[in-house]
This record gives structure tokens, C-alpha cells and sequence, in this order.
């Protein structure tokens, strides 16, 4: 059996996969291992025979790339507006990783432990594909191999732990943006007892949107020239705090459900498939004239969000548009509204990003002492993923996938990646697993793990930052893709993508330059 898996690559590396998700599923008090199933089951198989992780190297580089891309074009569309949010996070890391860095050089040298040891548990702990690096400053010892393939799952478990505290908490995030798919959108029928006009009312344009206009008994839909009159009842859609404002100003909830109403005015949602649509802004999408219509919400996977002008299209959102009702043809054609459109993922432009990816990650810089520096395979991707998906398109290139290809391709990379690692480093895993150097490392990998984390965390709380912004930014910090995906599937919240990769870029390039002094020490 294990000369047939030795010989099958492909068969044992989708059998650890099966077998992983069976294990992910298995909850263990509050943890699950969801993808890291894929890990410890892969350790587990590799105990088996050094064969079984041989010759993984090219199917474990396309698993970390596939989901590093995507990761970047997902947070790469909220990254700008978020910097300002996230920069003083950013340099909190930073802080943090030389922290790391210093306790688990002192506490190392305090156990005996030696500077390939820290050098390869500061890796591993922290998921870097700084061990490139630390494997040529190291002259390739075996003990900084050994030391990452002990700390590597030490850091999946510590992480995760810190992920289910903190994520579903709710501390002050005074400074933070309020998370779409939290707060919700809603609609709310009002009557209007004051003449206005329409950029009076507060929020208008960039917080709330108005569709359905009755007046005198004939309803219709509201244009950006329209001025209210008391009277009037109209349809505000927002989010509730949005909502309350505005309707306060023109007047109160009524009774009177205007949606109900599907004679004259009608809504549907619509998918994006049209090609001439995705990677542009609305306010740049001339609805009006097309369908005499409005769009007031864009639903996004599980993601509701507010039609606002600067809201960028993406090829499988689903658009509610209220149009007159003979016009629903004409906003089915303008948007496209097919399935089979989005199904189809577009290979030249996540061919063209993947190797621009590639090539960024392969470029290697010159630093003093004869280091050299590279982002990798993996930050290389997320960095160009992270461009691109806030370029959105360039020309007729449209950089951004359908969402449910994006999760698709993400899932199946983190999963691959994760059981090629596993299969690699299970023979230096199990050949010192009950020994004491094992457990030195353990306790270094997980106390600085624990101490950096922690700053982090008191850092983004005092910075005025929500649980949910802080949680993708230790797992960025981490850069654990399996911390990530355990996050997400515990809070659907948009500002976790956004902070993992703006962490996970920053931490990269600080990690590869550390884990080199660290050997040198």
C-alpha cells in the first residue's frame, strides 16, 4: 500500500484531502480545524515513509499560489479605502514580529535551542515562506527544517485558539468602519411632511439610496433630479443608522409598504454577466438611461452592500434594480443576467495575474551582509492579486473573479497546499516528536507566538479597531492561510480579507529579513 501511494502521488495527495475534510468537520470544544484538517492528516501520512512528501514541491507552490492570488484580489478592492483604517496596524506588526523574534532568540539560547532552531520555529510558527530564506542562511542545517516542521503545527493550533476568542467579540471598534454584512441593509417606507430637496437629506448620495416614488397616486421611479414635497412617499434604503437619519429629516415610517406594489414599478435582482459591466463603478453605469431604473443593493456571496457610486461591479454580483415594470427586459439585457456567463472562469486574465504573481515573488534584492531578499511564492501572488484587485480592470483586461470561483479556487489551493506540507514535513516531525528538543521548540514556537499575538491584539483595541479587523490581522500577521479560512468561517465579515492581506504582505517582507539576522545571531 505504501509502495502504491509512494508511486500515486496524486491518489495520496487526495486522499489526505478527503481525509482532511473528514477531520476539519470534527469539532474538538470550540475548535475545528476546518481546512487544517488537510495538515495534520498529511503529517500524520508522511509519518508513514519519506516518500510519500517527495516531489511535492510543485503541487504545494500552485496550492499557496492559487490562494494567495485570490485572497489578494478579494482584499485588494477594499485595501486603499482601508488604509487609512489600517496603517498604524500595520506598524503595530511590525513591532511585534522584532518582538517575536528577540523572546524566542533569548528564550532559545536560555533552553539550548540554536539560531537555525529559532530561525527555522520563527518560520514555521508564523507560516513564512521566509524557510527559503532561513534554509540559505543557514547553510540548509537539518535543524532548521526540523525546528519549522515542529512549529509549524504548533502555530495552526495556538492561532486557531486565539481566532475562536477573538473573532466573535464585540469591543469597541470606535475607529472602524461599521461591517456591511453586520449592520445590514434595509428598506423602510416613508412619508414626507417637508418639502427638500434630494442632496438635503443626510447620507444622500454615498450612505442611502431612494427607489420608489409616490406621489398623487402615480408611482414611479425616483431620479437624481427629483425634489420631495410633503405628501410624498418614498422607499429609503440603507443601512438601519443611515436609514433612521433620513427618515427623521423628511418625516416618518408609514404603514404603506411600497414595494407591494408591483403594477407600475417593479424589482428584480440581476446577474452581472455583462463583460462590458464588471470592474466598473456604478456611478460610472448609466442605469437610468438604459432602464429607467435605480440599482439599490449588490449582493456579494453572503455580502449585502449599499449600490453607492464608487461601488465597483464584480462578474457574478447580483444587482436589485427597481425599473418600471415594462422595462425589465431591457435591465435583463443590460445587465446580462446569466449563470452559464459567470461559470466560466477567464483563464488569460488569472493566467496573466498568477505569473506577473510569479515574476514579482522571484525577483530577488541585494541587501548588506550578502542577504538577499524575495517575496516568494506566496507573497509575491497576494501583492499582484492585491494591485489588480484594486485596479479591478485595466483596458480590456478584468482582473476580478466571479466570488464563488474566488472561493472555490481559494478553498481548493489552501487545502492542497496545506496536505503537500503536511506529507513534507512529516519525517523530521515524527523523527524527534517525543524528544526534548521537540518540546523546547514547542514551548519557544508557542510562548512568542502568544506574547506577539497578544500586542498585536491589545494594539488593534486600543487603536479603536473591531475584534473581526483585528482577527484578519493576526491572521495575516500569523500568515497562516488555515487561520484565515477557520476566521472566515466563523464571521462573515468583509474587513477580515481586507486586514489578513495587508498584514500578510507587510509581515512577509519583515519575516524574511528577520529569519536572516536570527541566523546570523
Amino acid at each position: 500500500m505504501i509502495d502504491f501511494l509512494a508511486a500515486h502521488p496524486l491518489v495520496t495527495i487526495m486522499g489526505v484531502l478527503a481525509l482532511g475534510a473528514l477531520l476539519g468537520q470534527i469539532r474538538f470544544g470550540p475548535l475545528r480545524f476546518s481546512a487544517a484538517g488537510a495538515l495534520f492528516v498529511g503529517l500524520l501520512v508522511g509519518m508513514l515513509d519519506p516518500r510519500l512528501g517527495e516531489g511535492m514541491t510543485l503541487v504545494r507552490q500552485l496550492g499557496v499560489v492559487l490562494f494567495c492570488y485570490t485572497v489578494g484580489l478579494s482584499a485588494g478592492s477594499t485595501f486603499l479605502s482601508d488604509l487609512r483604517r489600517q496603517w498604524a496596524l500595520m506598524v503595530a506588526s511590525i513591532g511585534a514580529l522584532v518582538v517575536m523574534a528577540a523572546t524566542g532568540l533569548a528564550a532559545g539560547r536560555a533552553l539550548g535551542l540554536t539560531p537555525a532552531h529559532v530561525s527555522g520555529l520563527f518560520a514555521g510558527v508564523l507560516t513564512s515562506p521566509a524557510i527559503d530564506a532561513a534554509q540559505q542562511a543557514t547553510g540548509n542545517s537539518p535543524d532548521t527544517l526540523f525546528a519549522y516542521a515542529v512549529s509549524y503545527p504548533t502555530g495552526v493550533v495556538v492561532a486557531m485558539v486565539v481566532v475562536v476568542v477573538v473573532a466573535t467579540r464585540r469591543w469597541p471598534g470606535r475607529r472602524d468602519n461599521v461591517s456591511m454584512a453586520e449592520a445590514g441593509i434595509k428598506a423602510v417606507s416613508t412619508r414626507v411632511t417637508r418639502d427638500a430637496r434630494i442632496e438635503e437629506i443626510p447620507g444622500w448620495p454615498s450612505r442611502i439610496r431612494m427607489s420608489y416614488l409616490l406621489r398623487d397616486g402615480q408611482m414611479r421611479v425616483m431620479s437624481r433630479t427629483d425634489e420631495l414635497h410633503a405628501g410624498d412617499e418614498v422607499l429609503v434604503v440603507g443601512m438601519p443608522a443611515d436609514v433612521n437619519a433620513a427618515v427623521g429629516f423628511l418625516g416618518y415610517r408609514t404603514r404603506h409598504v411600497l414595494t407591494e406594489n408591483r403594477r407600475d414599478v417593479d424589482f428584480r435582482r440581476f446577474v452581472v454577466s455583462n463583460p462590458h459591466l464588471a470592474g466598473r463603478a456604478l456611478g460610472d453605469l448609466d442605469v437610468r438611461e438604459q432602464c429607467d431604473g435605480i440599482v439599490t443593493r449588490v449582493r456579494r456571496g453572503d455580502l449585502e452592500m449599499l449600490a453607492t457610486d464608487d461601488l465597483v461591479l464584480q462578474p457574478g454580483d447580483r444587482v436589485l434594480a427597481v425599473v418600471p415594470r415594462g422595462r425589465l427586459g431591457d435591465a435583463q439585457d443590460f445587465f446580462g443576467d446569466s449563470e452559464a456567463g459567470v461559470s466560466q472562469v477567464d483563464a488569460l486574465t488569472l493566467g496573466m495575474g498568477i505569473a506577473l504573481g510569479m515574476l514579482a515573488g522571484a525577483v530577488a534584492v541585494p541587501l548588506p551582509g550578502g542577504l538577499r531578499f524575495s517575496l516568494g511564492a506566496a507573497a509575491g501572488p497576494l501583492v499582484v492579486g492585491m494591485v489588480l484587485g484594486a485596479l479591478h480592470r485595466t483596458g480590456p483586461f478584468r482582473w476580478d473573479l466571479p466570488h464563488a470561483t474566488n472561493r472555490i479556487l481559494r478553498q481548493l489551493g489552501l487545502m492542497i497546499f496545506l496536505a503537500c506540507v503536511g506529507l513534507a514535513t512529516g519525517p523530521a516531525f515524527s523523527s524527534k516528536l517525543l524528544t526534548w528538543d521537540c518540546l523546547r521548540i514547542v514551548l519557544v514556537s508557542a510562548g512568542s507566538l502568544a506574547l506577539g499575538g497578544a500586542g498585536l491584539l491589545l494594539a488593534a483595541r486600543r487603536l479603536g479597531l473591531s475584534a473581526q479587523r483585528a482577527t484578519g490581522g493576526f491572521a495575516g500577521f500569523v500568515g497562516q492561510p488555515a487561520v484565515l479560512g477557520y476566521a472566515n468561517s466563523l464571521v462573515n465579515d468583509e474587513r477580515i480579507d481586507s486586514a489578513y492581506g495587508a498584514l500578510f504582505a507587510l509581515g512577509t517582507v519583515v519575516k524574511i529579513l528577520l529569519v536572516q539576522l536570527i541566523a546570523l545571531a
